[in-house]
């Protein structure tokens, strides 16, 4: 089913506020798909999902490559029959600001602060499409 990412059902928001772990699928400079496992949180108010990585990951690398637009990426969780997904274009966001920010969030979802990375970046996506079924 396909939803407005920036006015999601109660029960899609609710969804991604539970706490599961994510895949995301980035694009390889040959063109194959990318899929790891990552913690995402998700902010419709915004028009963002957000990714905390370390900056010299397969992932982080990826969407760099794309750059300066950006690269289409896909974030999706699962749990039994329910299932979401947000798309849009990612970026990386190297400020102190917007890393913490992401931090926190994901704090908040996982329920742990994750331990201090000097590398930390955060990839932010700029969400234009959601489905699922939650």
């Amino acid at each position: 089913m396909s939803l407005d990412p920036l006015n999601p059902t109660p029960e899609y928001l609710a969804f991604w506020r539970e706490r599961h772990i994510c895949t995301l699928t980035t694009t390889r400079p040959d063109g194959t798909p990318h899929v790891v496992p990552v913690g995402v949180t998700y902010d419709p108010e915004a028009g963002l999902a957000r990714v905390i990585s370390n900056k010299n990951s397969k992932k982080v690398r990826n969407v760099l490559a794309a750059q300066p637009d950006g690269a289409r990426v896909a974030v999706c969780q699962m749990e039994g029959r329910r299932w979401a997904t947000l798309e849009g274009r990612a970026v990386i966001r190297t400020d102190e600001e917007a890393v913490a920010d992401a931090v926190a969030r994901y704090a908040e979802r996982y329920r742990r602060v994750p331990s201090p990375n000097p590398d930390r970046v955060v990839m932010e996506i700029t969400l234009d499409r959601a489905m699922g079924r939650a």
